[in-house]
């Protein structure tokens, strides 16, 4: 029994080790990068290799919980399966990583200049962010975020054996994952995908609203925040602390 508990805080412990260390990369490519909104992605190669760093830095703390009662559950003694159900769960934010990267592409070859920040831009970023505001509150949040809080009903349902079935299910987990922070993860974009503090600040959010005991006040909160982000970044923008404007600038409140 002791050992089996052992096993399971030491995945618990491996994972936020790896978020750190993911952390302190994320920090080291992004140095001296513009932080602000509409920051050029780079290369897909380039751009997925940083997003999946960021990916393991932001939500390895959160879902360690469900990737160690995958552990609890699983009968066999497998030692690898539960890092293979994590790499499920990685590779479902990589696609969604390559599907924002077109998404972002096809809006600088339709829209070019207008999607500059004097132009388009700050328009583009408040609206973002009022949707990401609204989705806090329909339904297909609350299911989604109802299977990140109580996973057990999900992993019961889902269950595979083996490695393959692990890497399925960690998936799958995966993408109730996204279908609850998409959003959120739209707002990072609006506010500056490549700001460290913005990412904390998701990445805090996103654990938040996983572990208040209060789901609605959790949500509601997120949606409050983000119409007041939004509010800022339409009317003053030089006002909202920690936002980099064009030109290199940043606000500190």
């Amino acid at each position: 029994m002791w050992t089996a508990v052992r096993a399971r805080l030491g995945i618990v412990v491996l994972l936020f080790a790896l978020a750190a260390v993911a952390w302190w990369a994320t920090a080291a490519r992004m140095a001296n990068m513009d932080g602000g909104p509409g920051t050029d992605l780079g290369t897909l190669g380039w751009f997925i290799g940083i997003w999946v760093v960021m990916m393991a830095a932001m939500m390895f703390p959160s879902v360690a919980p469900t990737v160690a009662l995958y552990a609890r559950m699983k009968r066999d003694r497998d030692a690898l399966a539960p890092l293979v159900f994590t790499t499920g769960y990685l590779a479902a934010w990589g696609a969604a990583g390559v599907a924002a990267y077109g998404i972002f592409r096809l809006g600088r070859a339709l829209l070019g200049d207008e999607l500059m920040w004097d132009s388009g831009g700050r328009w583009l970023a408040g609206g973002t962010l009022l949707v990401a505001a609204l989705y806090e509150l329909t339904p297909l949040k609350n299911v989604c975020l109802s299977k990140c809080r109580s996973p057990l009903g999900h992993l019961m349902g889902s269950w595979r054996d083996g490695r393959v079935g692990a890497l399925r299910m960690g998936g799958g987990h995966g993408a109730w994952c996204l279908g609850c922070c998409w959003a959120l993860m739209a707002a990072l974009f609006a506010l500056g995908v490549m700001s460290l503090a913005w990412m904390a600040i998701v990445a805090g959010v996103i654990a938040l609203e996983k572990i208040l005991p209060y789901r609605r006040v959790a949500t509601y909160g997120t949606a409050a925040f983000l119409v007041l982000l939004a509010i800022g970044v339409l009317a003053f923008p030089e006002s909202v602390p920690g936002l980099t404007l064009p030109g290199g600038m940043t606000m500190m409140g």
